[in-house]
């Protein structure tokens, strides 16, 4: 009998190492995975909110900052939403915006600020969200605060972002 009881102490043994090396290789695999959205950047390095967006059909215009840098030195005209994924406004504001931007026949970039930190000082940017219009590379107007919704009466209206779409859009030409 106790010969019977080695053998099954060292079957489990084995049986134990071996689950904890398969749980080893799968956390090693995920950790390597890349957003494509988010230019190959890893997404075990990114904010746990930025994640739970991944897949989010309201943040699929994500634009890198290499991107935006590239559209100001070609001084092309274009609309950028600038947001944090952490931000309670930026949450309520977005599924808003996005359906508004695409009825409005803009494209509109969307700058994940959480990601991103360096665009907080490049682009002055104090609040989010913040929606500015680009002409020629260079900040024509922008647009600071989130949209006005039942539970939070500051912020602006529907209206006042599609006369922003409005005022512009005619101007920008997608590349």
């Amino acid at each position: 009998m106790n010969r019977k009881k080695k053998s099954y102490a060292g079957l489990y043994a084995f049986g134990g190492i071996l689950i904890v090396l398969i749980g080893l290789l799968i956390f090693l695999n995920t950790q390597g995975e890349e957003s494509e959205l988010y230019g190959g950047k890893k997404i075990a390095d990114m904010n746990p909110a930025t994640k739970a967006q991944l897949d989010d059909p309201n943040y699929q215009q994500i634009i890198l900052p290499d991107e935006l840098d590239a559209k100001e030195t070609n001084q092309d005209n274009y609309f950028v939403y600038f947001f944090s994924s952490t931000c309670p406004h930026c949450k309520a504001t977005t599924p808003e915006l996005m359906p508004l931007a695409k009825d409005a026949g803009v494209n509109l970039h969307q700058y994940n600020l959480q990601e991103y930190q360096q665009g907080l000082r490049q682009y002055n940017i104090e609040y989010t969200p913040t929606l500015v219009y680009f002409e020629n590379g260079k900040e024509k107007e922008r647009l600071v605060g989130g949209m006005a919704t039942e539970n939070l009466s500051e912020g602006h209206s529907k209206e006042d972002f599609k006369a922003f779409f409005e005022k512009y859009k005619g101007s920008v030409k997608e590349s």
